[in-house]
């Protein structure tokens, strides 16, 4: 096998191989391969100052800085090595696949370790991610319905029967809405929620469909790129209609134990969709414990912004589906079954 390795085949061999990312950590931070784990030729300062002794002093006096910086953790890099691959089998990169990933391997291979790079390292991952983003041919089914309708509990319910899904809620850290960051882990940055999605589609049978929610383009702070979003945008979509009380019971299920501050936050950046009267009544509701009348005061305004999306929809196959009863496992198996 060749040493460097092109994008596809590289990302086939981290399937069995541990993956050390030489970029410094505020690359890595930014966005990784995931399953990448950080370890840094240098720092961010010392990558900071390579960087001025190349622009200021030239490509000699830079390497010979970098090697001031690196030759007393070169031990420190074989018995971390060691550590975290103990059959010795590692990949290996960088930002462009240049001198980073090429002295790290050379070092550990001097070790005894078996290490394959990427070529055109980093850069070239984020360029397949971007292009398969926004070209991609996938077959998509959105679930779409109003605000607690439980369409994340129908996806998963479809994903426990045998479907394929791609939650982008899940992967976004972010349940879609003003409220959506309550009770979430920090979201991911825009770079990384992209190679996220990359990777779970990666995941996935191509050959079949993949259940999707219907979402804005925006999920909090990340965004769905574009060509993936119109891709979700023309397929299917099934609109799942349950009664307003079971719509009720799922948001009291998913919100009533958050911190009230968190939930008036949350009301207070749609306070002028809202209205002064409709705020007002919202809060003091939160105030008193009335989560359901909080609850009502929040469905006004984001029915009124899910029926515009609807009505603006594109898909050719928009499918209207009224259920009494709002059992995510119920309607998974209808939409399974009949679709």
């Amino acid at each position: 096998m060749r040493n460097s390795l092109a994008i596809t085949e590289f990302l086939a061999e981290c399937r069995t191989r541990v993956l050390l990312d030489v970029r410094s950590p505020g690359e890595y931070a930014h966005g990784h391969i995931p399953g990448a784990i950080s370890f840094p030729l240098f720092s961010d300062e010392e990558r900071a100052q390579v960087g001025t002794f190349y622009k200021q002093k030239g490509a000699e006096a830079a390497m010979e800085l970098g090697l001031e910086f690196v030759g007393p953790k070169m031990a420190d890099f074989v018995r971390r090595a060691r550590k975290l691959a103990p059959g010795r089998q590692l990949a290996v990169h960088c930002w462009r696949g240049g001198q980073r990933s090429g002295s790290m391997a050379w070092l550990l291979r001097q070790a005894g370790f078996d290490v394959v790079t990427l070529e055109g390292g980093y850069k070239t991952y984020r360029r397949q991610v971007i292009d398969q983003l926004n070209h991609t041919s996938l077959s998509f089914r959105v679930v779409g319905g109003r605000t607690g309708s439980g369409k994340t509990k129908i996806l998963h319910a479809l994903q426990q029967s045998g479907e394929q899904i791609i939650d982008l809620e899940g992967l976004a850290r972010h349940k879609g809405s003003a409220f959506g960051f309550i009770g979430e882990a920090p979201q991911p940055t825009v770079e990384q929620f992209e190679n996220d999605l990359f990777d779970a589609i990666g995941r996935l049978d191509a050959g079949r469909r993949i259940w999707i929610e219907n979402e804005s383009r925006s999920i909090g702070r990340v965004y769905i790129p574009e060509g993936f979003w119109l891709k979700m945008r023309t397929s299917p979509l099934f609109n799942i209609e349950v009664p307003d009380e079971t719509r009720i019971q799922n948001l009291l299920a998913d919100y009533t134990a958050t911190v009230k501050s968190d939930l008036a936050a949350a009301f207070l950046k749609i306070d002028k969709k809202l209205g002064g009267q409709h705020l007002k009544t919202a809060l003091e509701a939160l105030e008193n414990d009335d989560f359901a009348t909080a609850a009502r005061v929040a469905l006004r305004y984001y029915d009124k912004t899910y029926q515009h999306g609807l009505d603006s929809n594109p898909s050719s196959e928009i499918r209207r589906l009224e259920f009494e009863d709002g059992n995510p496992e119920k309607i998974a198996r209808f939409l399974v079954d009949r679709f």
